[in-house]
């Protein structure tokens, strides 16, 4: 395709034009118990507004993409009943009649990817303007559901819709589910430990890690009125130490450095073409460019040979800075997903060498601990900040990373008010170096060695572990415990590297401690 001037960028060149986020607080002035679909809504609304609030831009939409609430996720739970067609459930009450609506994966790559995959239709000629949009209200529903009350958020449309999500298989392996790895933390935790395992360093020298790499994360939340934690800022020394507070959920998790769910959120952005946005007389001032686009589908990391790489974000990355004919270095403003620090470690510091202090920060809006993790949603957010700073710099870079699944999917995106030139496909899928896994070995017998393990906590106490680790055969094993002994060695004693004794009962592994060659009273004192 012949590349254009960036002067003038060709009609068929996809353009960000409108980007909104909407926040309701409960207790806040206003606040109306919006449901989610009320909050995408609302923040499709202020998307639309932000492109030309001079004129009414709802016939120009032909596809919707609306990101999975919890509630359409698998197994979650819609205590109050939920819309059947979630992205209907918006448009209608935008006023909006789509030719085409879809429900995107699961996953929190999910925003980037949608809003790529109605730039790539418009580059081909098949649209000329869709919109994005997804929101949680997880915060009123549990807010209800405590005082005991009940709401009726049943919705029912007719029409068509795509459901999008099986083409990326399961976030996580029924072996692995089997063995208890049944939330985020815990699965993360097997991450974060087996790369505390490559450091080398204790678990108190760890906790202090996660908390320098986070602490600049709060700092730009509490300037931001949308974040969770606007005007309260957490220092390193806060966010590693373990308190009431600040409890254990998952070692090596303290509450404070994962993503907080609980929240209000909604965002949206409405892409189009240059063409049709020249026609409604939107502002230039207001376009936002993609420069680079790229995605990948890992493995779980069970199936990986290094449990705390993640190889498929390191080539998107790689991907999407190449295409953008930009270094890390020309790139202005930054996002990784942050769902916990493994994500941030994998991408911006092992892979990209950034630091936590990094003047340019490693998050435009404070990342999901602080600002608000709403499910799948967050890198909606992400963009939609993105965006209004590169507004405010014209001619400045800005790298947006998300994340899906369990370390198991990635998107990126470099963005700019610049033209780009016009490209033969939005997206770039990386070729990725993934070094062969060890053997799994199904049903696990006699002694191991532990990689990486995690330990889940209640208010009472740990109540079960998960560990991975190798046979002497090298082959690799999944096993869980809640050996009342065992736990209380692991909690006591550093487990890496532990040996520990396996059985198994036709169809799970179980673990029992059994020791191993260091000084408790030592550990204790790193502690």
């Amino acid at each position: 395709m012949v590349q254009l001037t960036a002067a003038e960028p060709d009609d068929m060149t996809p353009v960000i034009v409108g980007v909104g986020q909407v926040v309701e607080r409960i207790g806040d002035p206003g606040y109306a118990e919006r449901s989610a679909a009320d909050l995408a809504a609302w923040a499709a609304e202020t998307a639309l507004a932000d492109a030309c609030a001079a004129v009414c831009l709802k016939p120009l939409v032909e596809v919707v993409g609306a990101i999975r609430t919890f509630e359409d996720s698998r197994g979650a739970p819609a205590p109050f009943g939920k819309p059947d067609k979630f992205p209907l459930a918006v448009a209608r009450r935008l006023g909006i009649a789509p030719t085409h609506a879809v429900l995107e994966p699961i996953g929190g790559q999910s925003p980037a990817t949608a809003v790529v995959d109605i730039a790539e239709r418009i580059l081909h000629g098949e649209i000329s303007a869709g919109l994005v949009f997804g929101a949680e209200a997880t915060s009123t529903i549990r807010s209800i559901l405590a005082r005991g009350e009940i709401r009726d958020w049943a919705e029912h449309d007719e029409g068509e819709v795509e459901w999008k999500g099986s083409e990326d298989g399961a976030l996580l392996s029924r072996r692995s589910i089997a063995h208890g790895i049944h939330s985020p933390a815990l699965a993360y935790g097997l991450i974060e430990n087996a790369r505390r395992a490559r450091t080398g360093l204790t678990r108190a020298e760890y906790r202090t890690e996660m908390g320098r790499l986070f602490a600049p994360f709060s700092e730009v939340a509490a300037a931001n009125p949308l974040a969770a934690t606007f005007g309260t800022p957490a220092s390193a020394a806060e966010l590693a130490e373990i308190t009431p507070a600040n409890r254990l959920i998952a070692d090596p998790y303290p509450r404070k450095v994962i993503s907080r769910d609980q929240v209000n959120m909604g965002a949206a952005a409405l892409v189009m073409s240059v063409g049709a946005a020249r026609a409604a007389g939107i502002d230039r001032d207001k376009w936002v460019h993609i420069h680079g686009a790229a995605k990948v589908v890992d493995p779980e990391p069970l199936e990986r040979a290094d449990l705390a790489r993640f190889p498929g974000a390191e080539a998107v990355l790689d991907a999407a800075l190449a295409a953008s004919g930009k270094s890390l270095e020309e790139i202005d403003h930054l996002d990784f997903y942050s769902c916990f620090p493994a994500a941030v470690f994998a991408t911006a510091i092992d892979h990209l060498g950034l630091s936590p202090d990094e003047p340019r920060r490693l998050t435009a809006t404070g990342g999901l601990p602080f600002f608000g993790g709403p499910g799948n949603g967050y890198s909606g957010h992400a963009i939609a900040t993105m965006a209004e700073r590169l507004r405010a710099a014209p001619g400045s870079f800005g790298l947006v990373g998300a994340l899906g699944g369990f370390q198991s999917k990635y998107a990126a995106l470099v963005l700019s008010t610049d033209p780009a030139p016009v490209p033969s496909t939005m997206w770039r899928n990386p070729e990725v170096d993934r070094p062969p896994p060890p053997v799994m070995t199904e049903l696990a017998e006699g002694r191991g060695v532990i990689e990486t393990y995690t330990i889940q906590f209640s208010r009472d106490g740990p109540d079960f572990a998960v560990a991975i680790g190798r046979l002497p055969d090298g082959s690799r094993f999944i096993a869980r415990s809640g050996d009342p002994g065992t736990l209380t060695a692991m909690v006591e004693t550093d487990p890496l590297g532990a040996e520990v004794s396996l059985s198994n009962d036709g169809e799970c592994n179980a673990f029992t401690w059994t020791g191993r060659p260091a000084s408790v009273a030592a550990e204790r004192r790193d502690r």
